[in-house]
């Protein structure tokens, strides 16, 4: 339904973009911009826990208890509809108890989190022709959270390590890593786990070497005597693989049967329909995003978590971010004011304030005003009028900048509208004092990061801190950048 009522908004865009400038057009747009997206908030807020809860009659903080054949009944139906094998044997059962009684938290936050991204899992799953309920897995990988590190090093949704991220073709820069985009990595995750389908022909065989990696399966299968299910092999696998398979049975439960649990999902920030897409043209800071069009920072880095720092890079093909329908609708028609350089505004009531605060009459004004010899030698003033610069009025005065400069111990070439200046007599000498500047390391930075921000080469970079060891930078250690 999505797929086919964006073509159809696409479709009057583009017939209606030669006449933007039609208020009816306008107006007709904006009115199926607006019923799209009420259809997606209707579509988002559907939910049939009033009548369930109704029939259930539970009260507000209880906890059901059931025995331990509802428990299998239960597990027996969803084996009835579902690839896996969700037998009621001792371990998934006793991680199904444990779940219904000591997650419960758990599974209200990861609920209420799963309207942004479970329609993402089986838009996937299904394009790969792979068991929805494969969902489930980033639910005991990452509670979903695309921005969770492990303890290893593993992120993102899927909790891809690095080497195993890059073989499926996730990216990492100093600006992005593409294992905590929540569309690539759903995409790498599910060729990962199709691939160890293929390989070991088994869904619980491939999760096992999915958490322990391939190496640990196939010596659990040889040291099991040549078994081939994850029943058979348990015992010989990793501690924490032992535990993968009935966590992820459990989970399944618990998500399946949450209502039958008196478990109310925590309310969801944004549904997965409600969101839109717009690839920009540039590099650009989340933070210029939010001055133009007052989307919070914080929120468009949960949206978008593939980026490390609060910055979009440019790349080809070009960065892409997520947001509301609305938000990102107002961004587009606005991206273009991103990009433009402003134009600094003079303060003419500064300008008239110091040349009041100069005595400067308006007949004065660009005139050579002779001073009186005998009290400092042969001197001109000049008083600078709109347009000049040192060099033309050097020109004038058949002098060099550099005079000028040093009559009037100038450190820059700098003038301002009314600035008397002296041309003539004794000369002061000015200095240039050089500026120094230092930049603190943040967590991440490099040193050919630290250079490239500041357009410095490393060599040059090294040459200003050559006591520094750049192999060792450490979080708040300020560096030199000028």
């Amino acid at each position: 339904m999505k797929f086919f009522l964006s073509i159809f908004l696409l479709c009057l865009t583009q017939n209606f973009s030669a006449q933007q400038t039609d208020p009816e057009s306008e107006k007709f747009l904006k009115m199926v911009e607006q019923s799209l997206n009420a259809f997606y908030a209707d579509y988002a807020n559907s939910t049939d826990y009033d009548s369930v809860m109704q029939a259930l009659n539970y009260e507000a903080n209880e906890i059901p208890s059931f025995s331990d054949e509802v428990y299998c009944m239960r597990m027996a139906k969803m084996d009835n509809i579902s690839p896996f094998d969700f037998q009621c044997n001792e371990p998934s059962l006793a991680s199904v108890k444990f779940f219904v009684e000591q997650r419960r938290n758990f599974a209200r936050i990861v609920l209420g989190r799963s309207a942004l991204y479970f329609d993402l899992f089986e838009e996937t799953l299904d394009k790969y022709e792979m068991p929805l309920e494969l969902k489930y897995l980033a639910v005991i990988e990452s509670g979903l959270r695309p921005q969770v590190r492990s303890h290893a090093g593993a992120m993102g949704l899927w909790q891809f390590m690095y080497g195993t991220g890059k073989y499926f073709g996730l990216k990492e820069n100093t600006y992005i890593d593409e294992r905590m985009d929540p569309v690539l990595a759903t995409d790498a995750a599910c060729r990962y786990l199709k691939k160890l389908h293929g390989i070991y022909d088994d869904w619980y065989m491939a999760l096992a070497a999915y958490n322990a990696g391939p190496g640990n399966v196939n010596k659990a299968i040889r040291r099991s005597g040549g078994k081939t299910t994850y029943w058979g092999i348990r015992s010989f696998l990793p501690r924490e693989t032992q535990g993968y398979v009935p966590n992820f049975i459990g989970a399944a439960y618990l998500l399946t049967y949450h209502k039958e649990h008196n478990i109310i999902p925590a309310p969801a920030k944004i549904h997965h329909a409600q969101l839109d897409t717009i690839c920009m043209k540039g590099g650009i800071s989340m933070q210029k995003i939010s001055d133009l069009i007052g989307w919070d920072v914080a929120d468009i880095k949960t949206l978008n978590p593939i980026y490390k720092r609060n910055f979009i890079p440019e790349t080809t093909p070009r960065q892409c971010i997520s947001g509301p329908l609305e938000v990102i609708g107002i961004l587009v028609s606005r991206e273009n004011e991103l990009y433009v350089v402003p134009v600094p505004v003079i303060d003419t009531n500064e300008i008239l304030a110091e040349i009041e605060k100069n005595k400067v009459d308006d007949d004065e004004v660009g005139k050579i005003i002779l001073v009186d010899p005998s009290k400092q030698g042969k001197v001109q003033t000049h008083v600078v009028t709109r347009g000049e610069s040192l060099g033309s009025i050097s020109r004038d005065y058949g002098v060099t900048v550099e005079d000028i400069r040093a009559w009037n111990a100038l450190s820059s070439t700098k003038i301002f509208v009314g600035q008397k200046l002296k041309i003539g007599g004794k000369k002061k000498e000015y200095k240039a004092e050089p500026v120094v500047r230092h930049y603190r390391v943040r967590s991440g930075d490099n040193f050919s990061f630290i250079a490239k921000r500041h357009g410095l080469t490393t060599t040059q970079l090294k040459k200003l801190n050559p006591g520094i060891n750049i192999d060792k930078l450490k979080v708040g250690q300020q560096i030199r950048v000028k």
